[in-house]
């Protein structure tokens, strides 16, 4: 049933829709400077497929559980319209603007969304397989249970300020078409497992541009490690760093090796509280076994004092003898700080070199 509010529909539109839609295309063609105007109409649960709808305006009208599978809706004005389980499949919505728009689990399957706007939009329980977002902006649009399988988000905007109601489904062959280039806070908040996003860039075939790191420290030098940690993963360092990621119950043996084996570096804060602790011991050994294993790079350290300079035996003596030690020995002071973090930051870029290669001159 069509039923329109008389204060926004236009009933002559909308009396030759109800004619179905071969008669309302071959009105289109012969009105081609008409813009019809079927806002806050009642259209839920019509046969609109394929139906020639661009340009239109269709704001606040009732579509849900309609058919608009093929049709076409480039630019049309669907602001606060209900889309509710309607079938979208292969519809063209170029640059149409949905803000607003509820599209809880509409079917999007293989849709062209090039340059739509979903600004606020709802797309819970949606199924965008295969659909192209070339250039859409996702901006503050709410997901949960939302299929985004075989699409190409690389160029989606907004991404990173999406609200998840619930985890979604990114399949690999969407992280693959994308490049890698999707906000890692996207992943997180659509329940991508963090083993994934740990290794996604590089899964993809897309160079990394720094290593992760994984920070030994003494709990004596917490303020230090806080504030590398944050700085950098504010530069996309990946970092694990204890106080942040272990969970409660977590073994912290068992996860602190498996922390060290993902991460490219083990980061270590040389001082006299980390050379006399038994962790930081273990955990420049488990580094160590790794380089020998891998035939690269693991350890990189960084020191507090000059206490590392006086050590002559163990493995502090070993680090002192054959590693270049970065200087963190100023680092309350905000310039000597910055100086030293931009070093270490150039020193993270992508590039495995042996041991030998660091090693003090």
């Amino acid at each position: 049933m069509l039923v329109a509010d008389n204060r926004m529909a236009n009933p002559e539109h909308l009396e030759i829709l109800k004619q179905g839609v071969k008669a309302w295309n071959k009105w289109r063609q012969e009105h081609p400077k008409t813009s019809p105007d079927l806002s806050n109409a009642d259209l839920s649960g019509v046969n609109l497929s394929r139906a020639d709808l661009r340009g239109i305006n269709l704001s606040e009208a009732n579509l849900s559980k309609a058919d608009l599978s093929g049709a076409t809706l480039i630019t049309a004005i669907l602001y606060w319209t209900d889309l509710s389980e309607a079938d979208l499949t292969h519809a063209n919505l170029n640059g149409a603007d949905l803000t607003h728009a509820v599209l809880n689990e509409a079917d999007l399957t293989y849709a062209d969304l090039s340059g739509a706007d979903f600004l606020s939009a709802c797309l819970i329980g949606a199924n965008l397989f295969g659909a192209k977002l070339s250039k859409a902006d996702l901006k503050e649009a709410g997901l949960g249970l939302t299929v985004m399988a075989n699409t190409d988000l690389s160029n989606v905007k907004g991404l990173a300020s999406v609200g998840h109601f619930g985890p979604s489904f990114i399949s690999i062959d969407t992280f693959f078409r994308s490049g890698g280039t999707i906000p890692e806070v996207f992943l997180r908040g659509a329940g991508v497992p963090d083993i994934f996003i740990e290794y996604a860039a590089s899964l993809a075939g897309k160079p990394i541009e720094f290593y992760s790191a994984f920070i030994s420290y003494s709990s004596k030098d917490e303020d230090l490690a806080k504030r590398l940690h944050a700085d950098l993963q504010a530069k996309g360092v990946r970092c694990w760093f204890a106080p942040e990621d272990l969970k409660l119950g977590d073994k912290f043996r068992t996860e602190i090796d498996r922390a060290i084996r993902l991460h490219d570096k083990l980061l270590l804060l040389l001082s006299a509280n980390s050379i006399l602790s038994d962790w930081v011991e273990k955990e420049v050994e488990t580094a160590f076994d790794r380089e020998r294993r891998d035939k690269r790079t693991v350890l990189f350290p960084v020191r507090l004092d000059d206490s590392i300079m006086d050590a002559v035996d163990g493995w502090a003596a070993d680090i002192r003898r054959t590693r270049h030690i970065g200087d963190f020995t100023k680092w309350k002071d905000h310039d000597a700080y910055q100086k030293a973090f931009d070093r270490l930051l150039r020193d993270l870029k992508a590039g495995a070199k042996s041991p030998e290669a660091d090693k003090k001159g």
